[in-house]
């Protein structure tokens, strides 16, 4: 059953003015601490590599708050959820503390897909939750 479902674009070009205002401080608040290495990495790599992977986090932490209902208010924060990748490459959600114990206790399951474009970058997250475990 869908308990919720959000979309989120983020323009890359004010991602980039706001990186240059805030410099490291941005993605330290926004990434969790497994994101933070990649978003280092692909940065000394390509600092445009590690500004799309900063925005396409952003923007799909926007649309997984959108998607549960609770906007970026307790117990979901910036960097209690990340969107990591499997080997495949795909997009997987990890959450941590209150809001792990929140969503896994709603027996809920998202699907996150990740895009970006010349100056967007797009997320769409659509949570599924269990029929079975559905609160009382």
């Amino acid at each position: 059953m869908i308990f919720g479902i959000g979309t989120d674009v983020c323009d890359i070009r004010r991602m980039r003015a706001a990186l240059q205002r805030h410099g490291e401080r941005l993605p330290q608040r926004v990434l969790g601490a497994q994101e933070l290495p990649i978003w280092q990495q692909r940065s000394a790599r390509s600092p445009e590599r590690g500004l799309r992977y900063l925005a396409t986090r952003f923007s799909a932490k926007e649309a997984f708050s959108k998607a549960i209902g609770l906007g970026l208010r307790q117990p979901m924060r910036w960097r209690a959820c990340e969107i990591l990748n499997l080997p495949s490459g795909a997009p997987t959600l990890h959450l941590h503390g209150s809001l792990l114990l929140w969503f896994e206790t709603r027996g809920l399951r998202a699907h996150i897909s990740l895009s970006d474009e010349s100056d967007y970058a797009a997320s769409f997250v659509v949570v599924e939750q269990n029929p079975c475990n559905t609160p009382l």
